[in-house]
């Protein structure tokens, strides 16, 4: 697999439009960190780890509808490895106009567009979710 973030983010956006109750993928911190601000903005229920029947570890992401639909309307995956997109903390792009959330890796770790801004830290931008 070239692309581990975005096979992530492509299995939630799958999940979400097929109105699947969960959806798993292999375990890494990266992935677990974008998967918990996810559920602290409250785009998915919840997230959690899990063993499967190999003895891999998995992340498993509990998806959240409201009346029906998708609480995400879209995800998008912003830095590729083929190109990597960096930012300097008072040039981070805002997300529909600051509806929706960007998700970057900082030197201080995986965070929202809007506390990297606080912070005053710049970084990769990861993905972009509404």
């Amino acid at each position: 697999m070239q692309d581990p973030i975005s096979d992530f983010l492509t299995r939630i956006r799958n999940a979400s439009r097929a109105g699947n109750p969960e959806c798993s993928a292999q375990h890494s911190k990266l992935k677990l960190a974008i998967g918990k601000i996810l559920a602290e903005e409250g785009f998915v229920e919840g997230i959690g780890e899990r063993t499967d029947e190999r003895g891999h570890r998995e992340i498993v992401v509990k998806m959240k509808y409201v009346d029906g639909t998708s609480a995400i309307k879209g995800i998008k995956n912003v830095s590729k490895p083929g190109c990597r997109i960096y930012h300097k903390s008072d040039s981070i792009p805002r997300v529909l106009g600051g509806l929706g959330i960007g998700i970057l890796t900082t030197s201080q770790g995986v965070m929202r567009d809007r506390d990297a801004r606080r912070q005053k830290v710049g970084g990769e931008l990861i993905c972009a979710v509404w």
